[in-house]
Order: structure tokens, then C-alpha cells, then sequence
């Protein structure tokens, strides 16, 4: 928000910037509500086949118990173990997910036409999918917020190590995301769900542990974009409201989140409509316009230059997909809630 009032001024910057932030992290905040509720469930239908079956609902309620303790750690530096875990997390199972994958073999009638059999509902599927793609690296919505815990000095400005630190990021989300969606697409075709981890389903243990990681993964993710949340609400509430900052406030104001994350997750938890969803509406403006308007305002290239195209063709191509994507999305989440039993 500090970049957007430069850009903009000192009122015009925060309307324009923080509610789209706040959409964002409360979005990935709802998602990996889902996610880790989804995989614990995996997990346990996994481990313990002859067992009775458990809602959903609850396993996202369990998840989020983790997140009543950790949210009351004070700042970004605090929960970097937490975050050093998820990482590994996400490259473990990422490697499990295609391994598996590729052991299992190309599946009998598979198929690599559009799944939806109408013209309407292919369309619509594309665009919940541009959303979804969107939503796959959420890391530069919290850039700036993580750069500016990084001691910065004329002679050694923060910008060094958090470039470095970029590169490495994109590497490790590449080494991720390309083997899983060419390897996993190749052997199960349009057949394959949402979550390849529910696809796999032997050797049992190994998928029991991707699912594992999964969660652990998704508990560091929530708090590193749940943390900027925190420091917004507590700064709101201390610098407008005049509450006085004690730890009551910092305890209420932080279950009370968590607590509204988990109901929504619990409510709606449709995984692959969400992302659309909130990728078109959210990550769209924060990931591909918004960073270019600034670009843009600040550096003034001149007109016609290369920068000044490649800034334009992104604005045009990210309003796009903020307006189309999540139709896509709502679309996807009314069909699958045509067959969801609330809290089930």
C-alpha cells in the first residue's frame, strides 16, 4: 500500500490498493482452508481404510486449529521455519504427485479432448481455468510486505537479496508445477480431479504422505498471507478506532479471522471454482494491471517505447481476465453446488 500511495497519493493509493490486497490474502486464506481439510481427509481414508467416514466440515475445523496457535506469533521473521517447512512441503509432494504418476502408466480409454461435451461448457471450463492459472503463484502479492523485513542500507539496498530470493522462488514454483501438469495430464488425460493427490491413490502410504505435506505446506502458506491481513486489521483498529494495542486485541482480533476463514472454507468448499474465482477477480488486477499502472505512473516510459507496450498489453490482458475469469469460476462452483449438501 506504501508503493500505491507513492504512486498515487497519499489517500488515492490506499483505496486502490488495499482492498484488492485484502481480497487476495483473505482468497488464498479460504483456499488453503479447503486444501488442507481436503488432504487430511485424504490422508485418512488413506491410512485407515475400514473406517467410518468423517465430514469434510470437520477436517477443515481440525486444520484450522493449527491456526489459532500459530497466528499469534508477532511478525514474518517468526514463522520463517514455518515457511522453510512449506517449501520443502511443496516440492516434496510435487515430486511424489508426477513420480506416481508416471509409475502408474498411461490409463486404459484415456482421453486429451475438452471434457465438457458442449460448446457453452467449454467455454466456460476455459475461463475457469485462465482464473485457475492465475491463482498459481500467489508469491508477488506479498513481495513488497516480505521485502521490507530485509535490513536495507544505501550502500546494501534490500533489493539484492530479494532478487535472488525471486529467481529461487520462480525455479522451485517451475520445478513444482511443469512435471506435475505435463506428467500427470499425459497419463490420465481429462479424467484426472482437481487435486491430482485424489487421483493416486496407491501405493497407498506414499500418497498419505504427499497429503501429509500438503497440509503442511498450506499451514505456512495461510500464515504468510494472513500475517499482512493482522497487521492491517490491528493498525486499523489502533490508529482510527483508538483501541489501546494489548495482547487482548492482538488474541481477539486474530481468532476472529481465522474463525471467518474457516466458516467460509467450510461453507463453500468448492477447491477448483474457488481458484477460478478468486484468480480472474483478485489475482488478475494485483499480479498483471495494477503493478503496470504504477510502473507506469511512477517511471513515466516514453510512449510507443518497448516498456511502454509490454505495460499496456499486460493492463489490457489482466482486465480481461479479472472481468471473464471469474464467470468462469461462479459457474463452476453453481454446478458443483447443484450436488453439495451444506456442511456434509
Amino acid at each position: 500500500h506504501e508503493l500505491g500511495q507513492h504512486a498515487f497519493g497519499e489517500k488515492l493509493g490506499l483505496y486502490i490498493v488495499v482492498p484488492q490486497q485484502l481480497v487476495v490474502e483473505v482468497g488464498v486464506c479460504i483456499v488453503y482452508m479447503v486444501t488442507g481439510g481436503r488432504s487430511l481427509k485424504k490422508f485418512h481414508e488413506l491410512v485407515c481404510e475400514d473406517c467410518k467416514s468423517i465430514k469434510l466440515t470437520y477436517f477443515i475445523m481440525i486444520f484450522a486449529s493449527v491456526h489459532f496457535v500459530l497466528s499469534h506469533l508477532p511478525n514474518f521473521n517468526s514463522i520463517s521455519g514455518v515457511s522453510l517447512a512449506a517449501a520443502v512441503m511443496s516440492l516434496s509432494y510435487s515430486t511424489i504427485a508426477w513420480s506416481a504418476s508416471l509409475a502408474k502408466g498411461v490409463q486404459e480409454n484415456v482421453e486429451y479432448g475438452y471434457k465438457s461435451k458442449s460448446t457453452a461448457g467449454t467455454v466456460f471450463n476455459f475461463l475457469s481455468a485462465l482464473g485457475e492459472v492465475a491463482f498459481a503463484y500467489a508469491g508477488h502479492n506479498v513481495v513488497l510486505e516480505i521485502q521490507a523485513t530485509i535490513p536495507s542500507t544505501p550502500e546494501k539496498p534490500s533489493k539484492g537479496p530479494m532478487w535472488k530470493g525471486v529467481v529461487v522462488a520462480y525455479i522451485v514454483v517451475a520445478l513444482c508445477y511443469f512435471p506435475v501438469a505435463l506428467i500427470g495430464y499425459w497419463m490420465f488425460g481429462n479424467s484426472v480431479d482437481e487435486n491430482i493427490l485424489e487421483t493416486l491413490k496407491k501405493p497407498a502410504w506414499l500418497i498419505a504422505t504427499a497429503n501429509i505435506f500438503v497440509v503442511i505446506h498450506v499451514i505456512g502458506s495461510y500464515q504468510i498471507y494472513a500475517m499482512p491481513v493482522f497487521d492491517m486489521m490491528e493498525t486499523l483498529l489502533v490508529k482510527k478506532m483508538y483501541f489501546k494495542p494489548s495482547w487482548i486485541l492482538r488474541f481477539v482480533v486474530r481468532n476472529f479471522y481465522v474463525a471467518a476463514t474457516m466458516f467460509v472454507g467450510m461453507t463453500f468448499p468448492f477447491f477448483g471454482g474457488l481458484l477460478a474465482f478468486f484468480g480472474g477477480f483478485a489475482f488478475a488486477p494485483t499480479t498483471y494491471f495494477l503493478p503496470c499502472v504504477m510502473w507506469l505512473a511512477i517511471y513515466k516510459p516514453r510512449r510507443y517505447s518497448l516498456s511502454w507496450w509490454c505495460n499496456w498489453i499486460c493492463i489490457v490482458f489482466g482486465v480481461c481476465l479479472m472481468v471473464l475469469s471469474p464467470i468462469g469460476g461462479l459457474r463452476t462452483i453453481i454446478v458443483q453446488a447443484k450436488e453439495y449438501k451444506f456442511y456434509s
